[in-house]
């Protein structure tokens, strides 16, 4: 039988708890045993007037400040950058950790044009320049996104920028943590599961296979999503979860 635990589910670059987009509403009707929780990183969602670390591990020390009032043991959901995250506290509290799905991430272990697609790099950049808010989240609905964007998502997300506004500072800081992250060499004792997608336009889909191969973690793969997974493919990432349950 599954271990009883709490989730806690850690969103990527410039993104927060309202981006999962009810994902953990979806998990706790699927997981009625488990419990789930969105904790924001610093300089998003509800922590929006935090400074941000440019470290993964200055990050993630943050992260864990604001969930230790969660009993453990844990499982940790990271999507991109929240995946980072997510395997340094594994690495950081083995003992707290019982549990890791990572999604279309991706580490130092993989060279740097597969971490960020080139293709993709001068977009994001572009969209990290734009002062534009209206625009900016269009555009990043775009580049993370392989579905038709319907008015009323872009619409929810403009709001949510506005509502709890990501600063440059936060977002350049984020960026340089991101690039800088190599976790150690030794994979956590966490049971694990690692999805991702061929059809990610940012992060290429080998960065989890290298991580796959490494640690001998199991792989899934979605053959047409975007780097957004969860909503390109939300009933699909519910299904994969069961593995990792």
């Amino acid at each position: 039988m599954a271990t009883v635990m709490n989730w806690i589910l850690l969103r990527g670059l410039t993104r927060e708890r309202a981006h999962w987009g009810g994902l953990d509403r979806r998990l706790a009707l699927g997981f009625p045993q488990h419990r789930f929780h969105c904790i924001d990183l610093p300089g998003t969602g509800t922590r929006f007037r935090d400074a941000s670390p440019a470290s993964i591990s200055g990050i993630r020390e943050r992260v864990q400040q604001y969930a230790a009032h969660i009993p453990g043991p844990v499982g940790l959901l990271g999507l991109s950058m929240g995946g980072m995250v997510a395997l340094d506290w594994a690495q950081a509290e083995p003992e707290r950790v019982a549990a890791l799905l990572l999604i279309n991430t991706s580490s130092g272990f993989s060279p740097p044009w597969h971490r960020m697609r080139p293709a993709a790099f001068s977009r994001a950049l572009a969209v990290a320049l734009n002062p534009d808010m209206e625009g900016r989240e269009r555009r990043i609905l775009q580049l993370t996104s392989n579905r038709p964007v319907p008015p009323a998502l872009e619409a929810r997300w403009l709001l949510i920028q506005r509502q709890r506004p990501v600063t440059r500072r936060t977002a350049l800081a984020q960026w340089k943590a991101a690039a800088a992250y190599r976790p150690h060499p030794g994979a956590p004792p966490a049971r694990a599961l690692l999805l991702a997608s061929t059809g990610d336009r940012i992060v290429h889909w080998h960065c989890s296979r290298t991580l796959a191969r490494r640690w001998h973690w199991p792989l899934r793969v979605h053959p047409d999503a975007g780097h957004d997974l969860p909503m390109d493919a939300t009933d699909w990432v519910l299904a994969q979860f069961e593995a990792v349950a």
